[in-house]
């Protein structure tokens, strides 16, 4: 008899064990869907059109009753206290408002200052709830890539997550904790990892550029002085190489001078040939954008590597023109070309010339030597591409 009830105070005690972690991380789930409706709430207040016209009340009562399911899960979910005290000034300054009701001059001077303490406390709620949300937005990227037992599924969403945010544009408290998380070498490792899943790889390369483009005097010497660009060229789809274009239009002459230097950009024009549709199409506006920003030494690489010559074959190849993203792509290549900053005019002179040159060359009859030549001479705004 004492023994089954040993046995049952066991499995009871496994139970309890087992739940608390599962009870404790959705508490937490919950919380930070309730921040999220703070933020919104707490800057809908700052943005009221007047708080003359309009009664912040209603609003402050709608925080408010956010707030109490925040001091609700004090106990379960850490980090939570300088908010609590924030929502409790709130509260204050709620009856305040109350008891300043009336028309005379002084209930109108202390309503005025009430209504300055309800922006100030409510910008300090939205900072506060972003800040929170910011850290567990890293710190859940950081715990989900360095674990290889985490599911795919979970480090996509985990990428997602941060590279959204990111994109919302700069913040200086959340740039401190990626710096100090060292979220870019994490990023970086995963890209060049060829063990890790491609579709990780490759989300790992969009929050990268998501971070060039959030702080370029920060992370682009990050990617020019590490192995970013080659993984994103020995990865070679779709997604990596139209990573790269978007890094190539961010850095522009930097980044092209580390490729071309690195022979990265002789690679890009080889995945011209690629069985993969979607990769040909990301690889032509790769080199279109190197071609935009090279110097006269990287344009006759990419020339040199037969660029006009395969340009040319696919024009050729694909039966309707006018819809097809290699319909008129020689001229399109010319065009940035004669557009592009790298060059000088007497460089762009010198490439165009060469350009015809190749034309005539790799031409399979006169009409079509001429009516490329057409187009290359009299070119066409790249608006039209």
């Amino acid at each position: 008899m004492s023994m089954s009830m040993s046995m049952s105070m066991s499995i009871s005690m496994d139970d309890d064990s087992n739940h608390k972690p599962q009870k404790k991380e959705q508490d937490k789930e919950h919380v930070l869907t309730v921040l999220e409706s703070l933020k919104r709430a707490s800057k809908d207040l700052q943005h009221l059109p007047s708080f003359i016209a309009r009664s912040p009340e209603p609003a402050i009562t709608a925080i408010l009753e956010l707030g109490s399911e925040i001091d609700a899960a004090l106990d379960s979910v850490p980090g939570l206290s300088e908010l609590s005290k924030l929502l409790s000034d709130l509260k204050s300054v709620l009856d305040e408002l109350e008891k300043s009701q009336g028309l005379g001059l002084v209930p109108l001077i202390r309503r005025q200052a009430s209504y300055y303490r309800v922006w100030r406390i409510a910008w300090e709620i939205e900072a506060q709830a972003q800040g929170y949300l910011d850290k567990e937005i890293v710190l859940n990227l950081m715990r989900t890539l360095s674990r290889s037992d985490c599911r795919e599924d979970a480090k996509l969403k985990a990428l997602a997550a941060f590279e959204d945010r990111v994109e919302q544009g700069f913040h200086m408290g959340l740039q401190d904790l990626i710096l100090k998380s060292k979220v870019f070498s994490v990023l970086e490792s995963k890209l060049c990892d060829p063990d890790c899943p491609q579709a990780v790889r490759e989300c790992s390369a969009s929050a990268i550029v998501a971070l060039v483009k959030f702080n370029r005097n920060v992370f682009v010497g990050l990617v020019l002085m590490g192995p970013t660009v080659g993984a994103l060229v020995s990865i070679g789809s779709c997604r990596s190489i139209r990573a790269l274009s978007s890094l190539v239009r961010l850095i522009r002459s930097p980044l092209i001078d580390e490729m071309y230097a690195h022979g990265e950009i002789t690679r890009i024009a080889k995945l011209l040939e690629s069985q993969d549709y979607d990769t040909q199409i990301s690889s032509l506006e790769c080199v279109c954008e190197i071609a935009y920003y090279g110097r006269k030494e990287v344009v006759e690489a990419i020339l040199d590597n037969g660029i006009v010559e395969r340009l040319m074959e696919l024009q050729r190849s694909e039966d309707d023109e006018r819809h097809s993203p290699f319909g008129s792509c020689v001229v399109r290549f010319a065009v940035q070309v004669e557009v592009g900053e790298g060059l000088t005019q007497q460089e762009k002179r010198e490439m165009k010339t060469e350009i015809l040159r190749r034309v005539k060359e790799a031409s399979v009859s006169e009409a079509e030597a001429a009516s490329i030549s057409a187009e290359v001479l009299w070119g066409s705004s790249p608006l039209s591409f």
